[in-house]
């Protein structure tokens, strides 16, 4: 059923996604391999014709990232509602991140994706939406401050991991599932380093952690260093601590001078809070 606006309204937890889209989306129309006679090809829509669209999205989330300094991505349900604990740890996170002096970094929508923005505006830190486009409408949050459209999954999922110097990601469904083993796997395999990624909700995680050691462990199908490349928390303080730890472990091993040296996807140190009188 669609709102009043004509737009498809964001599923709450316990609600379906409709599996069939009312329009179709550049992702769907490039994963979609049409046989056609060589003359009835249009090269306006043939795929080799969409490498120039893609280079596009590419150049602009460069060109609008590439000064945004050191940053966080926070990932999550599109469905938790404002009145729901995890919308409020989201919140509470992105302000201590801002606090410090990390951009927060979403994919633009509701849920944690607002909340995260929210917070951050709250801190004082930079609020960036990487929004993707959808078969039912999603939209950009109120609290998005650098907004960046995308029509093409992977090229979002890039701006995500060159962009930030960590990963904090709270319950979700299998976006965010997918957003967490893409991060996991460039990790393993080396292809990013110093790149921290905290699962927020020890209630949430604890399943699929103990389903990695009993199950992925025992088969032997990942190393027990494997299960160090992400850290389980339920605290705020405790997620920025780690991020922070991270970042300044890097610029330092990068000889870092007077707090400018660059780290994964910037080129500030962050702010340290002011420390409190004794």
């Amino acid at each position: 059923m669609k709102s009043e606006s004509g737009e498809r309204p964001v599923p709450q937890r316990g609600q379906s996604v409709p599996i069939k889209a009312e329009r179709t989306t550049e992702d769907e129309r490039l994963l979609t391999r049409v046989v056609e006679r060589p003359r009835e090809v249009d090269i306006t829509t043939a795929d080799s014709w969409r490498v120039f669209r893609i280079m596009g999205e590419f150049v602009e989330g460069f060109d609008t990232l590439a000064r945004l300094g050191p940053a966080v991505t926070v990932f999550g349900s599109a469905r938790t509602r404002p009145d729901h604990p995890d919308y409020a740890a989201a919140e509470a996170t992105a302000r201590l991140l801002g606090q410090r002096g990390f951009a927060v970094i979403t994919g633009g929508g509701p849920g944690i994706m607002e909340a995260a923005n929210k917070g951050a505006i709250a801190g004082g830190g930079e609020s960036v939406g990487c929004n993707i486009e959808l078969p039912f409408e999603q939209g950009m949050n109120a609290y998005v401050r650098k907004p960046i459209h995308f029509r093409y999954f992977f090229v979002r999922k890039t701006m995500f991991v060159k962009y930030a110097e960590a990963f904090i990601i709270f319950p979700g469904g299998y976006g965010t599932m997918d957003e967490l083993f893409e991060a996991l796997t460039l990790i393993q395999t080396g292809k990013v380093r110093d790149f921290p990624v905290i699962l927020f909700g020890s209630a949430y995680w604890a399943g699929l952690a103990a389903w990695m050691r009993e199950t992925m462990l025992s088969t032997g199908s990942i190393d027990a260093a494997d299960l160090e490349l992400f850290t389980v928390t339920d605290s705020p303080e405790e997620a920025v601590r780690v991020v922070s730890d991270a970042y300044e472990a890097a610029c330092a091993r990068r000889g870092a001078v007077d707090g400018t040296a660059p780290g994964r996807g910037g080129f500030r140190a962050p702010v340290r809070p002011p420390r409190a009188k004794s």
